[in-house]
């Protein structure tokens, strides 16, 4: 592990019961399939941001800088792959020096990076994580970007602070994934874009395959919700819907693990297997339960917090739940698309779901 991570983890923690606050993922988790049914309030913002509270540093040293996947080419490497897909991305987007873009749920900024590096373009860096959004500034100061950057602390259900067509193009990565109403969380994004810009967006979402009378899809789904903090997760054709129902023009729409050429599973460097992709042998089963072991070691000499072991615990068992997502079919992290706000609209009004 590098000399740096036990710091990292440190002052992410803040001197929590980090173990207890794993524990009650598991209850807000069982208390949103209840909230509603005997009026009990239910706020899933705050099980993402424990989530990510919990989950981030450990994310970026297990995966990279930029929390999501990509589409996975033979000899790439996982990093590689990355790349190529944010790539895509940008040209998808026509991005090009003068335009100001929103990520909306900027993670710790890895795709912002690379949109300002290659495209040149101003990004509004939102997130309602205030842990991630300081590390994302942190981050663009090392890499010599902040000056390309804008930051707001924002929850994206609610962007009210942000006026009217503000932005000439916006994306979002795995980040409406999290929404309890994706219509709702479309609005806003909606709102913010200027007539004829360009979204794109990666969600993920169950499969034609789920079954939902099929006892091992329904776990497999269950065990996903809880592992990525996510209230529900939407087919392709309810992403599509809920762009439409709000204005949006759906320009395309597919899964992008579904390649013409030679392609590696999403989840292949999760499963340990498949050459370069695995080489990392931390996001391996093996390498995963070492590093449960190894941390429950350091725990004692005080090196982590206490409750470390206990998150990547919990970060193993998410793995396995998108391998077997990945492996039955029923469910991608790489459904993408492209949606158009039209031209001519008045966007001063504010868009309902």
């Amino acid at each position: 592990m590098p000399s740096k991570l036990p710091g990292r983890v440190r002052r992410a923690y803040r001197n929590w019961n980090v173990a207890d606050r794993v524990a009650q993922l598991g209850a807000s988790f069982t208390n949103s399939r209840w909230a509603g049914a005997d009026g009990r309030h239910y706020d899933h913002t705050d099980t993402v941001n424990s989530y990510y509270d919990l989950c981030s540093e450990f994310m970026q040293y297990g995966w990279s800088e930029s929390l999501h996947f990509a589409p996975l080419k033979p000899g790439e490497t996982l990093e590689n792959s990355i790349v190529r897909h944010q790539r895509l991305m940008i040209e998808k987007l026509q991005l090009r020096e003068g335009m100001r873009v929103i990520d909306v749920g900027c993670g710790v900024g890895g795709p912002m990076r690379r949109v300002a590096r290659e495209s040149g373009a101003r990004v509004l860096c939102l997130n309602n994580n205030e842990q991630q959004l300081e590390k994302a500034r942190q981050r663009n100061i090392e890499a010599g970007l902040d000056h390309m950057a804008e930051y707001m602390k924002c929850n994206f259900m609610d962007m009210s602070a942000i006026a009217a067509d503000s932005f000439d193009a916006g994306y979002a990565i795995e980040s409406t994934c999290h929404s309890p109403d994706k219509q709702r969380a479309f609005a806003e994004i909606f709102r913010v874009l200027k007539p004829g810009a360009l979204f794109w967006g990666q969600e993920m979402c169950l499969t034609g395959a789920f079954d939902a009378g099929n006892r091992r899809h329904r776990k497999i789904k269950e065990q996903l919700m809880l592992g990525i903090a996510l209230h529900d997760i939407a087919t392709f054709a309810e992403v599509n819907q809920a762009l439409e129902a709000v204005g949006f023009e759906v320009v395309e729409g597919m899964d992008r693990n579904v390649q013409t050429g030679p392609g590696i599973p999403w989840y292949q460097p999760m499963a340990g297997r498949g050459g370069r992709l695995s080489s990392a042998v931390r996001r391996t089963p093996i390498g995963r339960k070492a590093m449960i072991g190894g941390l429950k070691l350091a725990e004692t000499v005080k090196l982590f917090p206490e409750g470390s072991a206990a998150v990547v615990r919990f970060m193993d068992r998410t793995a396995d739940a998108y391998v077997a997502g990945g492996k039955t079919g029923i469910f991608t992290p790489l459904y993408c698309f492209l949606a158009r706000k039209p031209r001519g609209l008045d966007s001063s009004r504010t868009m309902t779901a």
